[in-house]
């Protein structure tokens, strides 16, 4: 699928938590539709105004009716403030849909466990819509460190959802990799911070449970062409996060 660009009506850009937005947008109808674990590139400032490069933001969810997507997001910098500043009304510059998604067909009638940590969680709505119907079972793992936002959301496509929070404030105390007996599951997809990830896809790993990871990187263009997004996998090998990624079987990373 090519990535294009277009600029979108912003429908919403609501408060979800203390930090995090939850933006909806119309993609106009000669766009493609994305998959669950896709990216854009979103700006919504002039290309001669800093900050000098689009921010790279998960789909939360679409709805292909509609045409609506829905971006949730962090806002901890200069970019992602002046998304969050955005009226309902106001246009939001978009490239995409970019990336490779979730393997949702590995799903099909097998049990699942949705893995998320914080806002790692914003692109697994998406995924939980695509695997429910063809699932066996569809569980949801989350981790925040007090505030939680948007379970509601996932009640529908799920069959159990699990909590932990790092203070204790809601579900279990501790981290989500507590909650998780990969041994349960035939598959296993993971969204998070980098240390989340590395130690749940490695007990996915050691268990002889199939899993992937959605990975985050610095990106320039979104496209693969600049390779700021560059790292390289657990055999030293240099992939691009937005070309060749963002999800990766987690035995290339942590096998």
């Amino acid at each position: 699928m090519r990535a294009q660009s277009c600029d979108a009506p912003v429908l919403e850009n609501s408060v979800a938590a203390s930090d995090i937005r939850l933006m909806r947008v119309r993609l106009p109808e000669d766009q493609p539709l994305p998959k669950a674990g896709m990216f854009y590139m979103l700006r919504a400032w002039a290309a001669d105004e800093p900050p000098l490069l689009s921010r790279p933001i998960s789909v939360h969810r679409w709805d292909e009716a509609s045409r609506e997507l829905e971006f949730l997001y962090q806002v901890k910098g200069k970019g992602t403030e002046k998304l969050a500043a955005l009226a309902e009304g106001e246009t939001v510059s978009l490239t995409g849909p970019a990336g490779n998604g979730f393997p949702v067909e590995a799903a099909r009638g097998k049990k699942v466990a949705v893995v998320g940590g914080g806002i790692g969680t914003a692109p697994l709505l998406q995924l939980v819509r695509e695997v429910h119907p063809i699932a066996a079972q569809t569980d949801f793992l989350a981790g925040y460190r007090d505030e939680v936002y948007r379970i509601d959301a996932f009640e529908p496509f799920c069959s159990n959802i699990y909590v932990a929070t790092d203070t204790g404030s809601f579900g279990k105390k501790g981290f989500v990799t507590e909650l998780l007996g990969p041994e349960k599951y035939d598959v296993v997809f993971i969204c998070g911070p980098e240390i989340m990830m590395k130690n749940t896809a490695r007990m996915c790993l050691e268990a002889g449970v199939e899993c992937y990871v959605s990975k985050e990187g610095v990106m320039a263009c979104g496209l693969g062409a600049c390779l700021g997004c560059t790292c390289r996998t657990e055999k030293g090998e240099p992939v691009c996060v937005c070309k060749d990624g963002p999800v990766f079987e987690g035995s290339v990373f942590y096998g």
